[in-house]
């Protein structure tokens, strides 16, 4: 037990100290429709953002290496939290300990963690070179379509989570950052259906 927490210390520490470094770096211009001076999102009529209780939309990503990931099929049988990010998003990096921290401890049990990342895939893989995540990451190009908005973020800002139950349905929904300690107990009661903004 106590090596496993060592273990679990020694990951989330490298990630910090990864993320500091990554964060004293030169940004990039944020990509179109996700800064915070843009106008919020709107889905256009046909596409019916979720809330609480809905069942997730269905939607496929490629993976790192380029391989399709089904929504939400790929993960039934399992809670599922879903964080949207981008490699140039500040607030996204700081919390990104915080999230490896969860994946580590609910790598067997509990909700599985995936990164939904809204940016080129060029670009994430540079980032996760500097700040390395053991959770699956997907990718998906930003647009008034895109799998972030068909999940609720009809905002277009980030940090985004989704927290799905194990037969699908959307059960929270925050945006913004998590904070130190914070994920836990917001993923700890799936029937507690609510929207944090």
């Amino acid at each position: 037990m106590r090596s496993a927490l060592w273990w679990v210390a020694g990951i989330a520490a490298a990630a910090g100290l990864s993320a500091g470094a990554w964060l004293s770096r030169p940004t990039p211009a944020p990509l179109p429709l996700m800064t915070e001076t843009s106008k919020p999102v709107r889905p256009p009529e046909q596409i019916a953002a979720v809330g609480p209780g809905d069942l997730m939309p269905a939607f496929t990503l490629p993976d790192l290496d380029g391989m399709p990931v089904q929504f939400p099929d790929r993960f039934k049988g399992k809670p599922l939290l879903i964080n949207v990010w981008a490699s140039w998003c500040a607030p996204c990096i700081e919390e990104m300990p915080e999230l490896a921290r969860f994946a580590a401890r609910h790598a067997d049990n509990g909700p599985q963690v995936v990164g939904l990342a809204l940016d080129t895939p060029e670009a994430v893989l540079d980032f996760l070179g500097n700040v390395p995540v053991y959770y699956p990451i997907v990718i998906e190009t930003p647009g008034p379509v895109d799998a972030s908005v068909k999940l609720g973020n009809t905002q277009g800002l980030l940090p985004y989570s989704v927290l799905v139950d194990a037969q699908g349905r959307i059960v929270k929904q925050k945006l913004g950052p998590f904070k130190a300690g914070e994920i836990e107990a917001w993923a700890a009661a799936p029937d507690a259906a609510e929207t944090t903004r």
